[in-house]
């Protein structure tokens, strides 16, 4: 069992878990997963971990209501227990000193890039934020990145909070600019991971994803994570989550998620119906 130390709501729908594992946070690097499930009849839930504390024994989990599963991990409070938390697992970040590293993080994505440039930071690079949302009521981690950047850009669809652009434009802008850029880092949904790719494609700048948002079971047996990286299948959650973004192929993984739509809004209807009191399903 897995005790909830805090509970925050961090945006709409957006919920952070700060949970008691010390074992998990000994071990945990930038990059890496943990699987939780709530109780014994609970799916199995893949989470980045956005942030761990050795000292405290404790990791931060974020995680957006968009389903059953994750509608009903929200309803858990401090103080109440998970039963499983497996991890850490995945490949961790590759971090060492190249120079000037650019992590573009959009959505809920920016909790799990956070310690990927705070590790950047640490082992001495120049680090470059660039950070995104659709508004700014749903901006998250906006101090921690700029804690751990020496430059932080802030951008929204709407404008109502830095600049109003994609976060692709202030990339290519400092591609063209006189700074050495050695990598780029990105995670957010899978269509801005995407075009951060084509973005710096051009330039031949070495460009990491991570493709936690695909991942399902989190073991490489359903399959649903599979993907095409440079013509070879892989699973995102065994071989990744993070790989070289400009050998992704993501016009298949697209048609592969959209394979799933159907069932992503029968549940989310579902999870409506339960919190509300008028299932219709008979069998809660």
């Amino acid at each position: 069992m897995y005790k909830i130390l805090l509970k925050q709501q961090l945006a709409p729908n957006v919920k952070l878990l700060e949970i008691e594992a010390p074992l998990i946070a000994r071990k945990a690097q930038p990059g890496q997963f943990v699987i939780l499930r709530m109780n014994e009849n609970g799916e199995r839930i893949p989470l980045t971990i956005a942030d761990f504390n050795r000292e405290t024994g404790t990791i931060t989990l974020l995680f957006q209501e968009v389903g059953a599963s994750t509608s009903e991990l929200g309803l858990l409070n401090t103080g109440e227990f998970l039963l499983d938390l497996v991890g850490p697992l995945g490949k961790a970040t590759h971090i060492e000193k190249i120079g000037t590293v650019v992590c573009v993080g959009g959505g809920i994505g920016i909790a799990p890039v956070y310690p990927i440039a705070r590790g950047m930071e640490e082992a001495g690079n120049e680090v470059i934020s660039i950070i995104g949302a659709r508004s700014k009521d749903i901006l998250i981690y906006e101090e921690k990145m700029a804690a751990v950047s020496n430059e932080l850009i802030i951008t929204t669809d709407d404008g109502s909070k830095g600049r109003k652009a994609l976060v692709t434009e202030p990339l290519k802008e400092l591609l063209d600019s006189d700074k050495r850029i050695r990598l780029v880092v990105a995670i957010g949904p899978v269509i801005m991971m995407k075009f951060v790719a084509e973005t710096t494609r051009p330039y031949g700048i070495p460009t990491i994803v991570s493709l936690n948002p695909i991942m399902v079971d989190g073991t490489g047996m359903c399959g649903g994570c599979r993907v095409l990286v440079g013509n070879e299948n892989k699973f995102a959650c065994v071989d990744g989550p993070e790989f070289d973004g400009h050998k992704v192929d993501f016009n298949v993984l697209m048609s592969r998620q959209r394979m799933y739509k159907l069932y992503e809004n029968e549940h989310s209807k579902y999870s409506a119906e339960k919190r509300e009191g008028v299932c219709k399903c008979h069998s809660c």
